[in-house]
Formats: C-alpha cells, structure tokens, sequence
C-alpha cells in the first residue's frame, strides 16, 4: 500500500491513522525523566529467587525461571500508529512487541493481542488489516496468536504481550556488560526521523520503504547470540533512542560507554532530514531526562545529537560482547539480513555515562 493512500472511515470521510497520534511509535513513550520520577518508589513487596530479570535494571522483559534448563520471558508492548498504511502498523507493532523476547536472548513461543481502536471513527476493514499485519510477523516468527483483548479508544493503539523461552544460564541482560565490551548495533537509527517527516507529507516513498523495512525485521539474532558466552548483555533501542538505552547498559553494569558517532549507521534519509533541524517531539524530552550522562565534543550539531535521542520504533539490538567474539556476532548478523550492523564503540571503567567522539 501507498504511504500517501487515505484509510477511509466511511466512503466520504478520508482518514489517515497518524492523525489519531498525539506521538507515533515508541516515540509516544513516557519520558524517560517522568518515568524514572514515576517509578522511584516503585518496589517489589517480594522478590522470588526464581525472578531472574525484574524491574531493577529498566530491562526488556521479565524473566522467570521454571526449571534447571527453562525460563519464561514476558513482556508487552503497545503503541499509537507511526504510519497510515493499517497493514504496516500492525506489523510494525508485532515486531517491535517480539523485539524484547530477542533481546533477553529467548525465542516467542506465543503472543496476546492488546488492541484499542476508536469504532466509527476508522473502518472495520482497517482495523482487520491492522491485526493482519500483526498475524503475519507473528507467523513469520512461528507463533501463533493465542488470545489478547480489546476496548474502544479515542486512538488506535495495537500491540503484543510476548512469551519466549531461554535457558537459564543464557539469559541476557541489559546489565551484564564488562569493561573492555565492543559495542555493536544490528540497525540503522533515524525511524523517529522518518516517521516526523511521513506526518509532514515530506517522506520520500525511498524513505516510507526504508522505514518499514527497518521496523519490520525480526530482532531474530537474539537466540542465536544468547548461545555465546562472549556476548555479555543484549538490549534493544526503542524510544529512548540510542543514548538512552545505552546509558542504561551503563547504569546497570557500572560502566562508561565511548561511542565514535560516525560509526553509528543511520538511514540515508533521517540524516538528511535531521539535518534540515526536523526532530521528533520526544528527542528533546529525551535530552532532558539523561542529556546530563552525556559527554558531547566540542562543536557536535544540534542535528547530530537529536539522532542520538532519536526515538526508534522497533530499532536495533544494541550488543556488548568480548573483543574476540566480534567477527562471530558480526558474522550472525549479517547472515540473518542485517547489512547495516556496525561496531560503534567500547565500554570501559568509569562512571555510567556516555562519551561520544
């Protein structure tokens, strides 16, 4: 489908979905410094020993260990549309939800569907292609969709709960990094870019296809890299962009990140409308939760550091692995499809925060 196609409500009331969407994609995210206020006295009443990966390190999913060889992974993930097409919405939705079951090193075994949708205000023929899109990631990753629920809302919001299997001793953390890790990131960043530019009208059809391509590619690798003990922590990048999710690596693992910027691979035409001083809503909400862990050079643009809070939907896996085991990771991604995976930088001892050169 077009991205300039209108989605109609009725035959005579175009409508496109990205006008339900106060913040499209990961990028309606709360803010990471409302979150981290939200949450400060947040505690668990018990923690069972069998809870691997709970909320203590603002971690992808959650982790719980059913036997000496199995443990659940679960999460969910939901979002309002960052595109008009509703087929690619729920795609975009479904594999930004499985995303998190990749990025603990695990493989979905099923899904549930969180659907909310504003009835009479968007078509019935709509929001089945919405559920569709979301089917057909659900299939490409061999899972079915199980259940889920529904309730009529004043935007559309779709999603998953993800439930994945890994083993124990292979789950990988966001806070397991060690000093002297590489840091390798499977995907270009600029989505957030891109999805500002589509809700302008500006977006090329070049740049529609690179998005979606980018947001509907299974994070499948994870299972693969959980099997190496030289790849230490996994996460993914959603709507924190980058640096946000980075310096959570760096927070729960005690370290300081060094990231060379012209290493980070970014999608042809984000670059250029970054440059153009377009920025999404949540970039700056973004710099202003954590942009006081992060060290700039001298003279970096404005344009340059809105790429970095770029919010990502269904970003990339962001890896920090041994020296040694790079060309094997390197090796995974690239056979898996991801062409764009790049060594972006290294970890060291110091305090958690972000140098970029």
């Amino acid at each position: 489908m077009s991205d300039t196609q209108p989605l109609l409500a009725t035959s005579s009331s175009p409508v496109r979905l990205t006008e339900f969407s106060h913040g499209g994609g990961c990028g309606c995210k709360i803010a990471p410094a409302i979150l981290s206020r939200l949450l400060e006295n947040s505690v668990l009443p018990m923690i069972p020993p069998q809870l691997l990966v709970g909320t203590e390190t603002s971690d992808d999913a959650a982790v719980y260990q059913i036997n000496a060889h199995q443990a659940i992974i679960a999460t969910t993930d939901f979002f309002t549309p960052i595109v008009d097409d509703p087929f690619d919405f729920g795609r975009i939705a479904a594999t930004n939800a499985l995303s998190d079951v990749y990025a603990m090193g695990g493989t979905p075994l099923f899904a549930l569907a969180i659907v909310g949708m504003p009835l009479g205000k968007i078509s019935e023929d709509a929001i089945r292609q919405i559920l569709a899109g979301g089917q057909s990631v659900c299939a490409a990753a061999g899972i079915p969709i199980a259940g889920g629920h529904s309730i009529d809302t004043l935007e559309p919001i779709y999603g998953l709960v993800g439930i994945g299997l890994v083993h124990p001793d292979q789950v990988k953390r966001n806070s397991s990094a060690r000093a002297g890790d590489v840091l390798i990131l499977s995907k270009p960043l600029g989505v957030g870019m891109l999805s500002a530019a589509l809700k302008k009208g500006v977006l090329s059809a070049q740049g529609y296809a690179d998005m979606v391509r980018c947001t509907t590619q299974l994070n499948t690798p994870g299972a693969a890299l959980s099997k190496l003990a030289q790849v230490h922590a996994i996460t993914d990048v959603t709507g924190f962009g980058l640096a946000g999710h980075l310096l959570e690596v760096c927070r729960g693992s005690g370290l300081t990140a060094q990231v060379d910027f012209a290493r980070i691979p970014c999608l042809p035409e984000a670059v250029q409308i970054a440059q153009s001083g377009t920025a999404t809503g949540a970039s700056p909400r973004n710099w202003s939760g954590y942009g006081h862990e992060v060290q700039l050079p001298e003279g970096f643009a404005d344009w340059q550091r809105n790429l970095l809070t770029d919010p990502q939907t269904s970003g990339g896996l962001l890896i920090a692995c041994a020296p040694e085991a790079v060309d094997e990771v390197m090796a995974i991604l690239k056979a898996q499809g991801f062409s764009q995976a790049a060594v972006l930088g290294r970890l060291v001892e110091g305090p958690a925060s972000l140098q970029v050169v």
